[in-house]
């Protein structure tokens, strides 16, 4: 005789969101993993640290950047000129992603435009490689191809 099976597990209960049904993400300020909440929580604890994130207030449009020092990812309030990570303390640029800026090659004087953050641009006319970070000797700019 055939043993009966036995029933199916039921399966798992979706996790349930506010009656409103939206949610928001942010960034552990201790771990770095992404934390979703509630809209309207003034603070989200970590599930895996126990860190306690407080939450930005309502309206408050944020960004992402990834870090220039330990390639971790920041979360930051759109509009912020810096930002110092919080895993290796690196102050990085926090520009919009249309923002440029310009500089004159350090050869033939032209006119460049580049994405800001970018640390050399190379001349279009001549190929000369001009740097627009802090150091801007001849030395840094002899890499002509």
């Amino acid at each position: 005789m055939p043993v009966p099976l036995a029933p199916y597990p039921s399966p798992p209960v979706p996790l349930t969101t506010p009656a409103n049904g939206t949610q928001s993400q942010l960034v552990c300020s201790a771990c770095r993993n992404l934390l979703l909440y509630p809209v309207g929580a003034t603070s989200v604890c970590c599930a895996v640290c126990n860190a306690v994130t407080a939450v930005p207030p309502p309206g408050t449009e944020m960004a992402q950047l990834v870090c220039g020092g330990c390639h971790t990812l920041l979360m930051y309030i759109r509009g912020a000129t810096s930002v110092q990570c919080s895993c290796c303390h690196t102050i990085n640029l926090a520009l919009e992603a249309n923002q440029v800026a310009h500089v004159n090659c350090g050869n033939c004087r032209m006119l460049l435009m580049y994405q800001y953050g970018a640390r050399s641009v190379k001349c279009a006319v001549c190929q000369f490689i001009t740097s627009v970070g802090a150091s801007t000797s001849i030395a840094d700019q002899k890499f002509n191809t």
